[in-house]
Order: C-alpha cells, then sequence, then structure tokens
C-alpha cells in the first residue's frame, strides 16, 4: 500500500516519530504475486480436449498463413508442410515443439531485488502500452510527449504492485516515429529499476533493443536470463506476417520472451461463438509458440491474446462483457493443459472518462483475470476509451486495485493467528479491540487501507472539498512524482547506452512515417 502522508516532525523515539516510520511514503516492489486461489475452470476435461482437438484440426487442414520467407524456410526444415504461405502443421509436431517451452522461469531486473517468477502460480502485474492519447495531471486528453512517457515510468516505479515499466505506454510523438523505440527503451530502463518490456514495431527496433539490454545487462548474461518481454500480434483469422515473425526471431535467438498473441475481436475476426472463437484463437497461439521452439529451443515463450469482443450495433470492441471472462477462464485451462504460461490484459475500459464505466468494466476484467489464473497481467493500469488513451486518475487507482487484488490472491495470512485469537478472552464480551494491543500492532496490514477510496462520513467529504475520485487521484499523482526519487543507472552503462541512442539515430532516417527497414 502507498501512503501519500508527508512524514511530521517528531522527537526521535516518542509516539510521533513512530507514527512518522507508519506513515511515510512507501514505494517498495510487492513480490511477484503467487496465488493461493483456486482457479475458476468453466469447461470439464472432455471439453478441453475437445477444443485441443479442434485447434490441431485447424492447424493440420486450415493452415496458417506466415507471410515470411525466413519462417516458411524454417518451417520445412523442421518437418512442417510448406504450400507458397500456408503452413500445415501436424499436430504430433506442434506437442513436441511446445513441450520444450520453459513452464516457469524468472524475470531479472535491474534490481535483483526485483526479479519476479512468471508461470504456474506466479503472476505480475504490468501497466497499458500502446496509449496514442493521454489524460495528463489535469485530466486533458491530448498527444503525448517523452515526458509524459517518462513521467508514467517514474508512476510504475512508485506503485507497489506493478511489477514493470513496460515500454510505450504512451507514444512518444515529440520524436520521429522511425528513432521512438530508442528513447522508449532507455525511457524504461533509466527511470525503473523493475523489468521492462522491449519493442517489437520491426525486426530492426526489437534487435535494438536486444543490444541496448545487452549494454545494461551484458551479453552473455541474456543468452541465459530473462530481461525483458516482447509482444508479437497476430492477424487473425490464422496469419502471421513478416514485422512479428522477424521481432519474435530477434527476441528468441537471445533466449528472451514474447507474447505470442492473436488479435482478437469476437464476431469480427473469429466466429461469433465463444467456444469456436477459443479453438480459432488456440490454433494460432500455438503455432507462433511452437515456431518459438523452431527458432530456439528450450527459450521462453508466453501464450498471448488480446480479447475484445466487438459491438454489432457499431463495429467498435467492447471491454468487460461476459464473454470476454468466459474466454480468459478457457484461455486459462488451455495454457495449463499445455502447460505454458499465459497472458491477458487486465482494467480494460471503454469509458471516455475515469467514470463509473470505466470503473465496471475493469473491475469485471481484473476479477475475471485473477480467477482465471493468468501469469503476465498486461494492461493493468491506465487503459481507457479503448486503449486510446491512458490516464494518470485511472493509472494510479487501477495500480492500488492490482495491490487489492494481489492481497485477495494471495489467500488467508495464518502467520499470526493464534496470537489474534489470544485477545478474543482479553476483550470478552461487549468490548471492543481498538485499543488491544495486537489490533495497534497489526492494524496497518491486517486489512487493506485504500488511500485513493473515501470512506469517510459525507459531512468529512464535504469538508474536505467534496473531491471525487478523478480529483483525488490526481492530487495522489502529483504527490508521488514529488516524492520521485531515480535509481540510479551506473554512469559507464549510461553513458553506454546513450553512445548507441546517439549512433542510432544518425543511423536511422528520421522519417516521419514509421520505415519498415527500421
Amino acid at each position: 500500500m502507498i501512503t501519500d502522508t508527508a512524514p511530521s516532525r517528531a522527537r526521535a523515539g516518542g509516539r510521533s516519530a513512530r507514527r512518522a516510520i507508519r506513515t511515510a511514503p512507501k514505494f517498495d516492489m510487492l513480490p511477484g504475486l503467487t496465488r493461493a486461489l483456486p482457479v475458476c475452470e468453466v469447461m470439464d476435461g472432455a471439453q478441453v480436449e475437445r477444443i485441443d482437438a479442434a485447434s490441431m484440426d485447424i492447424l493440420e487442414n486450415v493452415g496458417v498463413q506466415f507471410r515470411d520467407p525466413i519462417a516458411l524456410e524454417d518451417w520445412k526444415r523442421a518437418g512442417a508442410r510448406v504450400a507458397g504461405e500456408m503452413v500445415y502443421l501436424d499436430r504430433g509436431l506442434v506437442r513436441e515443439l511446445i513441450a520444450t517451452i520453459p513452464e516457469t522461469f524468472t524475470y531479472h531486473a535491474r534490481d535483483p531485488q526485483k526479479n519476479v517468477r512468471l508461470g504456474g502460480r506466479h503472476s505480475v502485474f504490468v501497466p497499458m502500452t500502446g496509449a496514442p492519447y493521454l489524460r495528463d495531471l489535469d485530466d486533458m486528453r491530448r498527444n503525448p510527449t517523452l515526458a509524459d512517457l517518462e513521467m508514467f515510468h517514474k508512476l510504475s516505479h512508485m506503485m507497489p504492485a506493478l511489477h514493470s515499466s513496460a515500454h510505450h505506454i504512451v507514444e512518444p510523438y515529440d520524436h520521429p516515429i522511425s528513432q521512438r523505440h530508442l528513447r522508449i527503451t532507455y525511457s524504461s530502463m533509466k527511470h525503473s529499476d523493475k523489468m521492462f518490456m522491449g519493442m517489437t514495431t520491426s525486426p530492426k527496433n526489437a534487435e535494438d533493443v536486444m543490444e541496448m539490454c545487452a549494454i545494461l545487462f551484458g551479453a552473455d548474461f541474456l543468452e541465459e536470463h530473462p530481461v525483458t518481454t516482447g509482444n508479437c500480434n497476430g492477424n487473425s483469422p490464422l496469419v502471421w506476417d513478416e514485422t512479428m515473425l522477424g521481432a519474435m526471431r530477434a527476441f528468441c535467438r537471445r533466449n528472451q520472451p514474447v507474447l505470442c498473441s492473436p488479435f482478437v475481436l469476437g464476431g469480427a475476426n473469429t466466429p461469433a461463438s465463444v467456444p469456436a472463437t477459443v479453438a480459432q484463437l488456440n490454433a494460432e497461439a500455438l503455432s507462433a509458440l511452437a515456431y518459438t521452439q523452431v527458432i530456439r529451443r528450450g527459450c521462453p515463450a508466453i501464450y498471448g491474446h488480446y480479447l475484445s469482443t466487438v459491438s454489432m450495433k457499431s463495429g467498435a470492441p467492447m471491454a468487460g462483457t461476459p464473454e470476454i471472462s468466459l474466454m480468459n477462464f478457457m484461455i486459462g485451462q488451455m495454457a495449463r493443459f499445455y502447460c505454458v504460461p499465459w497472458r491477458t490484459s487486465n482494467t480494460l475500459g471503454g469509458a471516455k472518462t475515469f467514470d463509473a464505466q470505466a470503473g465496471y468494466e475493469s473491475a469485471t476484467t481484473l476479477s475475471a483475470v485473477i480467477h482465471a489464473g493468468a501469469n503476465y497481467i498486461w494492461h493493468s493500469a491506465g487503459w481507457n476509451e479503448a486503449g486510446m488513451h491512458c490516464s494518470v486518475a485511472k493509472f494510479v487507482v487501477d495500480a492500488e486495485q492490482c495491490a487489492m487484488a494481489h492481497r485477495m490472491a494471495s489467500g488467508p495470512q495464518w502467520d499470526d493467528f493464534d496470537e489474534a485469537l489470544a485477545a478474543i478472552p482479553d476483550v470478552g464480551p461487549g468490548g471492543h479491540y481498538l485499543g488491544h494491543p495486537h489490533t495497534q500492532e497489526n492494524f496497518q496490514t491486517a486489512f487493506f487501507m485504500p488511500e485513493l477510496f473515501d470512506n469517510n462520513s459525507i459531512e468529512q467529504w464535504v469538508a474536505d472539498g467534496s473531491r471525487e475520485i478523478t480529483e483525488r487521484a490526481l492530487i495522489h499523482a502529483r504527490r508521488l512524482l514529488d516524492a520521485y526519487e531515480e535509481s540510479r543507472l551506473d554512469p559507464g552503462v549510461n553513458e553506454a547506452l546513450l553512445d548507441y541512442i546517439a549512433r542510432r539515430e544518425r543511423e536511422i532516417p528520421a522519417a516521419d512515417a514509421l520505415n519498415q527497414e527500421y
């Protein structure tokens, strides 16, 4: 839990000093979540096998289009049937390949104390990325800059439940598209010592990220230790393109995990059926997961997806719908069936402001992904307007919601059960526990106390200025940024990174549009 109350001046060793210690700002990252809750499984064993069989039939008989000559040659050498750009994958080959993906692995952060485990019961929360707009500290919707991106990386660093600084949380429009990935990666590395994501907007951009990771961690270290994550989106239905596959190769060759993510718009690029959508998505994800192992056997990889359903009224993507929750439950079962870690999206909203719709949609999604047993929980802070903007206010509230979910999913804590029971005869019938020593010792940790929700009386709320959640969240964000302290990079490493960026910016044309070569 974060507190933003400033420490009071106090006599050393007195009650005020002890209170100041208790209420001082705390930004320590929560450990990676080890889930203790049972997962929600909506399919029985026969239904899981039915989805698996349907997906394998798609891979064998419908095929997947790999629009990339290198991948096609790779598949031929691996023993797949290739006809033009169509690849037909025998289920035995698929099972053999995905069996070499690690079920769990450890991400290594710049601060080793912030390393996190992923897979099995181990989960992490990662902020949103990719927003072309933001709602800023004044709640104004506008184009972002590099300074705005740095602000979000600082907030990511300070929010305890966020385990990553991600990458382009917002797009820095004040830098050329063709060079932007360099500054995004540097900001992720510099302003937080947590793990981060790597840009996969082109194969060359992905290679730049790998070179910058090698500078930060050492080239040999990368060969054995995951330090970043790439995302490779499929073009549903059943297409993987050259850009994504080239970026995938750049990451996998260096033993860095990628999210193999079909992009689902349910009813538009998948059948208008939840089970059939999952069968198609599963086939798409398996084809990419298998290809990661063609590139490098044993490299970590993550079963990914982006889930949305499409409004048949407008064609717009929707968030927080029942079908998205059901698909998350089903995909979790399929990933566990194949013994691979899996990614989902979190706290999604289609609302245009941080209003009740945004809260309902986000809470529905968060609850579903926790109970589905997701591992890499992406887009966990800030997402609104179907991902078109990142809201500062929603960012800090979402992050606190993730802290609450972390507490719930960790399960009941039994460490002080006997001591707490001993308080019952001390208090006896008709008493209260507020002044009991056990309560005084444990009140801060026994029950989660949200900083950003107002639970005071209406009179106290009015006396405090009648502030609603958006205003309170923006005040909190400003206080966090005022308290930010950079975890400084090693000066030699920092200089080497800046030298690499300067050289690449001289080499890369500062085009106004994305140059696919880069």
